[in-house]
């Protein structure tokens, strides 16, 4: 009872409302709020879009129904929030820039020279293994040390998220990347390159902790993985965009590799400047204790006609339960919380498993390994690219719509079979020898089906293993929960990134075979472990792993679970 009385002070002294009526909540969000950047911003879409985001007007093009459990969300997708959610999901840039750049600069001649002329003399050898070309560990650890400074990062990230807000890691995130990219491109011995390679971890560790968080709890419930989405759309387009940068700067042949590496800094400069003009997040104001600046920013984000009371007063709610954690990773591990961990955990180490990452950051080396010419292999990654970019427009689309497990079945039996495809094709055409290149036509098919490979995981495993981990966490744990989810997912690519090209090297065609292998269990442990989690609110995820088959044990009402 004690700790009840306490509870219940510590929240009164964050100044955690009454009940308000819809009007009221409404009025108070028109306090001044002058020291707010974002402000001003968004009032002047509130009032010059006020017409198009009215559900009373016909057509009006930005108003949509709202399910009946998404409480609180206004009954539409008004202007404010989808500028909000389309500058914070710009933070996915950073991160699929330098997906999409490492692998091609890896292949430019004026870059092996200068940093890796082992692999240089490798590539010279007439009579080297197709397989084994680029098998250098210190090659794949100017892709991989990354990873490493990533998850010490997003292990960091969630303190400062915590304590100082969703937007300020991104604001870090992308101040560190600028100065990791600044260093890349200036490099002038493998010391700094793997300097500016870490700096970039650090960047890409706070945004990617950071970033799914807050288009998760600024998007409507019913519409939050279209939201969420956007973060691996941008992701995308980050690829896409350094694949046509490596394009051409290949033609550049003494500096090229410096203007790829150093156009990080656009970017990261783009997503900067989006997240000064962001606010933070209603949930995470109120737990900080800035109740009056949450209404605001949470009246703006769903209109000033929608019913608040119901989606504040779960905010409020969750502020009185995340108050008195004060070590949330030692609160994870706790028995109650034993789903939200073990998802943590599996869905960003699958995500890795589908082989997806290492195969865009090495994809211009994989088709010239499978027998593409240098600028061909560049093309074919562009292509891929591009693909996987259309498909999570699809996913956009049907996410909300259709669910997010049959979109993690089907998207895995997509791969798997892709995968199995590929390994034939090259089992029949270049054996393990690895002596004999494919044939134009084979090649062909192989780029065709890894471009079914990535579209499949384009609408599944790519944008979900963003979306799941952030909408599943209760407040208190939020933060933690996305720190080791993305920490899981930095230190899985990077034991793939450090040993994909040695096991290209000794696996040959059996390498995607290993990968099929991985996409099938993840496959089967999606259909038998993951809840269905559409349009349901965040603060009323309990209830989902309550009725859960296997999890329900996990999430007794009584408080011996604890």
């Amino acid at each position: 009872m004690a700790d009840e009385e306490q509870h219940l002070l510590k929240c009164q002294s964050y100044q955690i409302p009454a009940p308000h009526s819809s009007t009221s909540l409404a009025n108070s969000g028109s306090r001044k709020t002058s020291n707010n950047l974002f402000s001003g911003f968004q009032a002047w879409f509130s009032d010059h879009w006020q017409k198009l985001s009215d559900p009373k007007m016909a057509g009006g093009v930005f108003a949509v129904e709202a399910s009946p459990t998404a409480a609180g969300s206004g009954g539409k997708i008004t202007v404010a929030v989808f500028f909000t959610c389309l500058m914070a999901a710009t933070g996915g840039l950073i991160f699929g820039y330098d997906i999409g750049i490492s692998g091609g600069v890896t292949t430019m001649e004026s870059f092996l020279k200068k940093f890796f002329p082992s692999v240089f003399r490798n590539m010279a050898s007439a009579k080297q293994n197709v397989y084994c070309v680029y098998d250098s560990q210190l090659l794949t650890s100017f892709t991989s040390s990354l990873y490493i400074a990533g998850l010490v990062a997003s292990l960091g990230a969630g303190k400062v998220t915590r304590a100082m807000g969703r937007r300020a890691s991104m604001l870090l995130g992308g101040c560190t990347f600028l100065a990791g990219a600044a260093i890349n491109g200036v490099a002038v011995n493998i010391v700094m390159l793997i300097l500016g390679r870490i700096l970039l971890g650090f960047g890409v560790g706070f945004t990617n902790q950071a970033t799914p968080v807050y288009l998760s709890e600024m998007a409507p419930p019913k519409w939050r993985g279209a939201f969420n989405s956007g973060f691996q759309f941008f992701i995308g387009i980050g690829v896409v965009t350094a694949n046509l940068i490596n394009y051409g700067t290949a033609r550049i042949h003494t500096w090229g590799w410096r203007l790829s590496l150093g156009l990080a800094a656009v970017p990261a400069l783009i997503m900067t400047v989006a997240a000064l003009f962001l606010p933070d997040t209603p949930s995470s104001l109120i737990q900080r204790g800035h109740t009056e600046l949450a209404k605001e920013t949470l009246r703006r984000a769903r209109g000033s006609s929608a019913d608040l009371d119901a989606e504040f007063e779960e905010f409020a709610r969750a502020c009185q339960a995340s108050k008195v954690v004060t070590s949330p990773y030692q609160m994870i591990l706790r028995r109650r919380y034993r789903p939200h961990l073990v998802m943590s955990v599996a869905i960003p180490f699958f995500q890795q498993m589908t082989g997806i990452n290492v195969i865009a950051f090495y994809s211009p080396i994989l088709f010239q390994t499978v027998g593409f010419g240098k600028d061909s292999s560049l093309m074919a990654a562009v292509i891929l690219g591009l693909v996987n970019l259309a498909s999570i427009l699809v996913s956009t689309y049907v996410v909300d719509r259709y669910g997010r497990r049959i979109l993690f079945l089907a998207g895995g039996a997509q791969m798997i079979i892709c995968q199995v495809a590929v390994a034939c094709v090259l089992a029949a055409k270049i054996g393990a020898s690895g002596d004999m290149p494919l044939t134009k036509g084979d090649s062909l098919a192989v780029l065709i089906l890894m471009c079914i490979y990535a579209a499949g995981f384009g609408w599944s495993w790519g944008p979900l293993s963003w979306l799941v981990p952030s909408e599943i966490f209760p407040l208190e744990i939020r933060p933690a929960g996305q720190s080791i989810s993305v920490a899981i997912n930095f230190v899985t690519t990077f034991v793939l990134a450090q040993t994909f090209l040695a096991m290209l090297c000794h696996f040959k065609y059996g390498s995607f075979l290993f990968y099929a292998g991985w996409i099938a269990l993840m496959t089967a442990f999606v259909a038998l472990f993951l809840p269905e989690t559409k349009g349901i609110p965040l603060d009323a995820m309990n209830g989902v792993w309550k009725r859960h088959w296997y999890w329900g044990r996990f999430l007794a009402d009584d408080d011996s679970n604890l």
